[in-house]
């Protein structure tokens, strides 16, 4: 694991680096209208719609041409629409997988074309036409959830006992993966001698893995869970969640079945509006904020790289002014070789440095001054 996230770390580190020397030269017009083909998972999950559309500005100001295509969340779609977009002529594919095992057969098209293909937060496993993968530290981004619950148990020298289910995003997803096994990896060692008990008994990403990452199928999930494994004087102190959808869910069905008298931690991950509120209402407890307008950029940066027949490498990841990137070539192995990639640097976020999102410009304070909205772009 990791080693994965080594190589990944180095890959990240070489793009970054470029990014800054070439952003001058990007919005002079050098990319003679060439296309880019966007292919996000679903325009009605907040995160991929940010994403899509600011990757999109990016491009556009600089001069290129988009296809920007949502899949809503449908793998199949997705590859039709990819090889749409290699019918259409795209001179490039950035590619956020809606599921990262299913595109080899379509990608080795491009890879037939010599189309660059770059995977966008996802890794794309099991295909030769990879040629580089921007993301966040993804084992990290679990670790951090895990370390959370740890400091906030007193873990280290509780003499206490305390209930804990992991809920997990969509078994498709390569990214659900290390966001799991970093947060059991924080933990396993509590649960092993048993200061940590997981009542359900599903200890496995298999069994937690949640569908689509669906705050309908998480918050079914969880009042399957409440209904089977506390009842009585069953507590629930923590759900470990990996991401703020499966977290809507799961704080919905602790509204609406749970019978304990405390509150249990729930951790999330995006630093989506309605997963702040809660954090302001303590109803969740944290998220792990990933800036995706930094992931943004480097990726524009990769991509704007390669369409003017540059070559990304280490140098790229130290060209960020304000953004940690790290290269990794030796971490990231998609089933046929190690992926060049650029790792980002993800952070805790709770009630008390919300100030922190609003800094990044894409939070603003609502008009009382207490809960985050989106910044109007």
């Amino acid at each position: 694991m990791k080693k994965v996230l080594a190589a990944a770390a180095a890959t990240a580190m070489c793009c970054s680096m470029f990014s800054c020397s070439a952003k001058d030269e990007s919005s002079q017009g050098s990319s003679n209208q060439k296309t880019i083909g966007l292919a996000m998972p679903a325009q009605e999950l907040e995160r991929w719609n940010n994403d899509g559309e600011s990757l999109k500005s990016q491009f556009e100001k600089a001069g290129y041409k988009v296809d920007l295509r949502f899949s809503e969340n449908d793998a199949d779609k997705q590859n039709e629409d990819i090889s749409s977009m290699l019918n259409d002529g795209v001179d490039l594919l950035l590619i956020a997988a809606v599921d990262g095992s299913t595109l080899s057969d379509t990608l080795a098209v491009a890879k037939e074309k010599n189309i660059p293909v770059v995977a966008y937060d996802r890794l794309i496993m099991n295909t030769d036409a990879l040629t580089y993968y921007v993301s966040f530290d993804n084992y990290t981004v679990g670790k951090l959830q895990g370390e959370y619950v740890r400091d906030q148990l007193h873990l280290l020298s509780t003499t206490s006992e305390y209930n804990i289910e992991f809920v997990a995003g969509d078994a498709g997803d390569n990214n659900a993966r290390y966001f799991f096994n970093g947060a059991y990896d924080a933990l396993k060692n509590y649960i092993d001698n048993g200061t940590l008990r997981i009542l359900s008994g599903k200890n496995s990403f298999e069994q937690v893995a949640t569908a689509s990452w669906s705050t309908e199928n998480a918050e079914n999930n969880m009042k399957e869970t409440l209904a089977s494994f506390y009842k009585g004087d069953n507590q629930l102190d923590v759900a470990l969640c990996a991401n703020d959808s499966t977290a809507l869910g799961v704080a919905n069905a602790l509204a609406s079945d749970y019978k304990g008298g405390n509150t249990p931690i729930i951790t999330g991950q995006d630093g989506d509006v309605a997963n702040l509120k809660n954090i302001v209402d303590g109803k969740q407890s944290m998220t792990v904020y990933k800036n995706v307008n930094d992931e943004a950029e480097v990726a524009f940066e990769v991509c704007k790289m390669l369409l003017d027949g540059g070559i990304p490498t280490s140098k790229l990841a130290g060209s960020f002014d304000n953004i940690k990137v790290v290269y990794d070539s030796e971490s990231y192995n998609n089933g046929v070789r190690y992926i060049q990639s650029y790792l980002l640097v993800p952070y805790v976020i709770t009630k008390d440095n919300l100030q922190l999102l609003v800094d990044t410009g894409s939070y603003k304070w609502d008009s009382d001054n207490k809960y985050l909205e989106a910044a109007s772009k």
